[in-house]
């Protein structure tokens, strides 16, 4: 348990969130969108795709925001690997799976 707290804690340090690194430009971008209705907000994309990994075993650590494909890229740690998921932001809709 501590291992994979340890893991957790030390591969979300290592890599700056890209909620960080996001320009303030991106950041009021996909803040209208959302509120246009034309993106879903990352709480809803949690609800979404979150449990359905969790179910698999993997445990959530982070994400990213690719603000030119409009996807949310979430990661998860499987007790083996990285697993990167790319999401619509739009649908919700899990588009890729990468291990």
């Amino acid at each position: 348990m501590f291992r994979i707290l340890g893991l957790s804690l030390a591969l979300t340090l290592a890599l700056p969130s890209a909620a960080q690194a996001q320009s303030r430009d991106e950041q009021v971008e996909a803040r209208k969108e959302m509120r246009a209705g034309r993106q879903l907000t990352l709480d809803e994309i949690h609800r979404r795709v979150v449990p359905q990994f969790e179910r698999k075993g993997m445990e959530y650590i982070t994400f990213e925001w690719d603000n030119s494909a409009k996807v949310y890229r979430l990661k998860f740690f499987d007790d083996r690997q990285v697993v990167w998921v790319d999401v619509d932001a739009r649908t919700g809709r899990v588009l890729r799976i990468r291990r």
